[in-house]
């Protein structure tokens, strides 16, 4: 389906009743990575994907993009599917939009899931996530991809699965350069750290042992940050949970999503 908003087209999915349940796509991606985690989920919520400013089949304008872009996009998507009150879960990027969005509209939030997100890089955590949106700006994914794809995924699970990042790789290749740069350059500047502390929903936090992007310490920052938090370090696992891991990262969704904190359709 696709909902006009602020000039441009968004792409998005709804599939299911129940429960509203919310799931963003990391930078350079699409929602299509939640695809494992969907198949996985069964029954009792009503997924809602897209794909984000920039991404996949939504349109891509000029930049730049802006944080508050994402949020104000959200919006609009819970409006036009009658959505007042959502579950929602963000995977890497997809996790900042999310904070942003529960920091800007609260009332819109039940409960928040941030899978391998960041917050509180250090200077040099900054400066490296800076470079690559550098790159990617002036060569595209083709000079990034092959780091990419060590950062996501252990040696054992790229040594059994060559046909699958090969897949992965692509994906991202394809991306609009524009978009895909823009996008990874609010990615690459933001950082709700110290605002973390204003998230009051119930929140989960997980990431992998070996993230050396969404690392073990910020989720424990994160955790630190919100009041009743949930942490989980996947141990053995780095940045790509959603394909690596998705029976894990389902279990784990399912589970915490199943005490739905009221999460409410607006649908008569």
């Amino acid at each position: 389906m696709k909902l006009r908003h602020d000039g441009y087209d968004i792409n998005y999915d709804i599939a299911g009743e129940s429960t509203p349940l919310v799931l963003i796509h990391g930078v350079g991606s699409s929602l299509g990575s939640w695809d494992g985690i969907v198949d996985r989920l069964g029954d009792g919520f009503r997924i809602v994907r897209y794909d984000t400013l920039g991404h996949g089949e939504s349109t891509k304008p000029a930049g730049p993009y802006a944080l508050a872009d994402y949020v104000t996009e959200l919006r609009a998507i819970l409006d036009a599917a009658d959505i007042e009150r959502a579950n929602i879960a963000g995977f890497s990027f997809g996790g900042m939009i999310a904070q942003a969005f529960a920091l800007a509209l609260p009332e819109r939030v039940a409960r928040l899931a941030f899978i391998s997100a960041v917050a509180a890089r250090t200077p040099e955590q900054r400066a490296a996530v800076i470079a690559r949106a550098d790159q990617l700006a002036t060569g595209g994914a083709e000079r990034t991809i092959g780091a990419a794809l060590e950062r996501w995924y252990t040696p054992e699970f790229r040594a059994a699965h060559p046909e699958l990042l090969e897949r992965q790789a692509s994906r991202v290749k394809d991306n609009d350069p524009s978009g895909y740069a823009a996008a990874y350059r609010v990615f690459a500047e933001s950082d709700l750290d110290e605002e973390l502390r204003q998230i009051h929903a119930p929140t989960l936090i997980a990431t992998g042992e070996h993230d050396i992007g969404s690392t073990p310490e910020m989720a424990r920052l994160m955790h630190d940050r919100i009041a009743g938090s949930r942490l989980v370090i996947f141990p053995g696992l780095r940045h790509g949970l959603l394909v690596e891991a998705p029976d894990l990262v389902a279990d784990l969704l399912r589970d915490f999503f199943a005490s739905d904190g009221g999460a409410t359709d607006q649908r008569q």
